[in-house]
């Protein structure tokens, strides 16, 4: 079990930067849960709704920030081939022809022609190491933005989900919502019949019609919320909205997860999440600026060779040998404290990769605890809620035989039913919230990354 994290074993030369190290909660570090956790299944055998999978693919093949990301990876590559390729030889070739006519006081014109071809290399010698820390600049970054890529797809699959799971809960809060407005209609209409036969008051005809009322009054709120849930679907998939319909389970409370999700929290877990596989990659990018700000205090050497023909007349051109060798040794001597002042910034930058790393270790085991409490007490909630709706069907069942036996009153009816309306919604909301959770901790346990 990996207690410490440890990123870098030396600075190789480097100084003052270290190699951050936390000491982990001994509820975590002392951790042997089984290794198979939720983050090892792929998303779309997690999800398994055939639905949600093809938004998800939709999701990863067109969404706009994703191939964004995609992009960035490709630029950050191409820079890394630079970096390498500046640790190679310079290599070029130069041909050049003049043609220069003197015509000074006193003196006759004169004519000086100058042709030349000739091929020059020059090389620059990474005494202090500066390229090579250069070189590994680029990897990190390129390495670091295939995380951030990575991490992005996290985020999109999770989202897609939630989305997903509220959307089928508002159909089916809708469809609830219906079912009552049927109800109560008959039931006005019976109590209007009462009322104008003299068996009831008035009192009962305008309690149904407020209790009708009040459930019909809420399907444009979940009619509009709907209609922008889907909204938020196609973007994430990169659609225009109402360009098709989104398919979707006929309700969430067919899709209630049965069983433990392994869950499991090694540390090596945690280290797997894109997220801080980046941070780390922006640690190795920071502390390699440190390394060329470092090597930029001292000369660099350069050598270059140039060799060729040159001559007066063109016809001679291939007959007139020409060759230059150099060395140069080029360093500051008054720089007024700018390279040493370049060298600390770029220290005081690793120490807040550092630092951002550290929080960053933390802030995903916080958000692991925190998610697996939460998904329990999600699970612990939609049991209790289906309960008390079983309940309240019961309590409606009774009152409206209480009400026929003529034990009871309509209001005692009316009162169960509306009871039983907002146990069904509350019912359908905590199986919502329960998806939410599950969705939640598989996204920071760095599930949904891998194809």
């Amino acid at each position: 079990m990996l207690v410490a994290v440890s990123i870098f074993a030396s600075c190789s030369g480097v100084r003052n930067c270290r190699a951050p190290e936390l000491d982990l909660p001994a509820s975590i570090a002392g951790n042997t849960a089984d290794s198979l956790t939720a983050a090892d299944i792929e998303w779309w055998k997690f999800y398994g709704d055939s639905s949600l999978c093809r938004i998800i693919r939709k999701t990863l093949d067109n969404n706009r920030t994703l191939l964004q990301a995609a992009s960035r990876i490709d630029e950050l590559q191409e820079l890394y081939r630079v970096s390498k390729r500046s640790m190679l030889p310079v290599a070029g070739v130069n041909i050049g022809a003049n043609y220069e006519t003197n015509d000074y006081d006193g003196d006759s014109p004169s004519r000086d022609p100058e042709f030349n071809l000739k091929a020059n290399i020059s090389w620059e010698a990474d005494l202090w190491g500066k390229l090579n820390w250069a070189k590994k600049d680029g990897l990190a970054q390129w390495q670091a933005s295939v995380e951030d890529w990575r991490a992005i797809r996290i985020t999109l699959i999770a989202e897609a989900a939630a989305a997903y799971f509220r959307l089928i809960a508002l159909d089916n809060e809708l469809a609830i919502v219906k079912r009552t407005l049927i109800n109560r209609s008959e039931g006005m209409a019976k109590a209007k019949l009462r009322f104008d036969g003299g068996l009831t008051s008035e009192l009962v005809y305008q309690q149904t019609k407020v209790e009708y009322a009040t459930a019909a009054a809420m399907i444009p709120n979940l009619e509009s919320r709907i209609s922008m849930t889907e909204n938020a679907l196609s973007l994430l998939m990169g659609e225009y909205p109402g360009s098709e319909y989104i398919e979707r389970s006929d309700s969430i409370s067919d899709m209630t997860v049965t069983g433990d999700i392994p869950v499991g929290l090694p540390s090596q877990l945690l280290l797997r999440r894109p997220d801080l596989r980046a941070l780390q990659q922006k640690l190795k990018s920071s502390m390699a600026k440190v390394g060329v700000a470092y090597a930029e205090r001292f000369p660099s050497l350069t050598i270059s060779l140039t060799g060729g023909f040159e001559n007066d007349d063109l016809s001679g051109l291939l007959k007139s040998p020409f060759s230059y060798v150099a060395g140069s040794l080029a360093g500051p001597v008054f720089q007024f404290g700018k390279k040493k002042a370049r060298y600390k910034a770029a220290l005081a930058a690793y120490e807040q990769s550092r630092l951002a790393y550290e929080q960053g270790v933390l802030s995903a085991f916080k958000e692991t605890n925190d998610a697996v409490v939460n998904y329990r007490k999600a699970r612990e909630t939609a049991a209790l809620r289906t309960d008390s709706r079983n309940a309240a069907k019961e309590y409606v069942r009774l009152a409206e035989l209480q009400f026929k036996g003529g034990s009871t009153n309509y209001i005692e009816v009316l009162d169960a039913q509306r009871r039983y309306l907002d146990a069904q919604i509350n019912q359908s909301n905590s199986v919502r919230d329960e998806h939410l959770a599950l969705v939640q901790l598989y996204k920071v346990l760095g599930g949904g990354w891998k194809d």
